[in-house]
């Protein structure tokens, strides 16, 4: 699928230059956004557990499904940002916090993973009956980008968007899973642990895994057998997006950069893509970064989801 590339390059500025410096000034450059008129939902996943999610009306009949990554919630800069961006185009919102994350503590026994596409295909039935005849759209980033490309792939007969973003998807879990053993990486692999131990912490029947050290060791002993894997390597192998985006066909962006430390567009490279899915690859940006001197507020992510979203709601 071709769609126009938006018109402005991520163009770092001087005090992100480079992966590491684009991955950390994005978290932590303050972000204002507008205080949104938020409705709190409650969805029962069936299983004793429920997810706590979102909603916003809108008037422009599209409605964007937001999903977080890896550690985060709804309450999330990027997350933020995105839901005041669609807000402001008109467009309905329903923005939800995977099992356990976010307001959704203490509503969940079970775990979130890179395969949860069932989780994503109940929030997306809801938002087809809560925003009936709109076009749905479905935007998520990091993990939640590899649930949502696994799901339009491998898992069709689920739920479908009508239409798709992945932002930074990790396509090939063992590799991404490595990288983030290696050198600088261990920073974001201990960022992430920290949060997914407190996670499982605060979570019913959770336990206690402060001992463990690294997102493998974390999913070898959590996230692999509680989620019913046989372990981690079987986890990742059948949860890896990358051998089913040539199945996938809704159309689809998928947007990624080169210089991505751990998650790195070059791993998408490695697989067929089906002709709905249109590659983004942007040359820096690292991981969910995209800082950028030539737009107000430096944050070129959101210049590309907004481009994306108007390009896909008129294909």
């Amino acid at each position: 699928m071709e769609l126009p590339r938006p018109a402005l390059a991520c163009l770092p500025p001087f005090w992100a230059r480079g992966a590491h410096l684009q991955t950390i000034a994005a978290q932590y450059c303050p972000s204002r956004t507008p205080q949104l008129p938020w409705e709190d939902l409650r969805l029962d996943l069936g299983d004793g557990d429920a997810l706590a999610l979102r909603a916003l009306p809108g008037t422009s009949g599209v409605a964007v499904h937001l999903f977080h990554g890896l550690g985060g919630s709804v309450e999330g800069h990027y997350m933020r940002r995105a839901a005041a961006l669609c807000h402001a185009r008109g467009h309905a919102v329903l923005a939800a916090n995977h099992r356990g994350a976010g307001q959704g503590e203490g509503l969940a026994r079970g775990t979130y993973h890179s395969g949860a596409t069932g989780d994503l295909a109940a929030v997306l039935r809801l938002g087809r009956d809560r925003f009936p005849g709109q076009l749905q759209v479905a935007v998520g980033f990091s993990i939640s980008a590899n649930i949502l490309l696994l799901l339009e792939g491998r898992d069709r007969h689920l739920a479908l968007p009508d239409r798709a973003i992945a932002v930074n998807p990790p396509a090939d879990l063992e590799a991404c899973s490595r990288r983030l053993c290696l050198g600088f990486n261990r920073v974001y692999d201990q960022y992430f642990v920290r949060r997914l131990r407190r996670e499982v912490r605060d979570r019913p029947g959770g336990g206690d895994l402060g001992q463990v050290p690294t997102l493998r060791a974390f999913d070898a002993a959590y996230t692999a057998p509680r989620a019913g894997f046989r372990d981690r390597d079987d986890y990742y192998a059948r949860c890896s997006c990358g051998p089913h985006l040539a199945g996938i066909q809704v159309p689809t962006v998928i947007l990624s950069a080169t210089d991505d430390p751990f998650a790195p567009a070059g791993d998408i490279g490695q697989f067929a893509l089906s002709p709905a899915v249109h590659f983004h690859e942007e040359a820096t940006g690292g991981h969910m970064g995209y800082m950028t001197r030539n737009l107000p507020g430096h944050r070129w992510l959101d210049y590309a989801l907004d481009h994306y979203l108007t390009a896909l709601a008129g294909w």
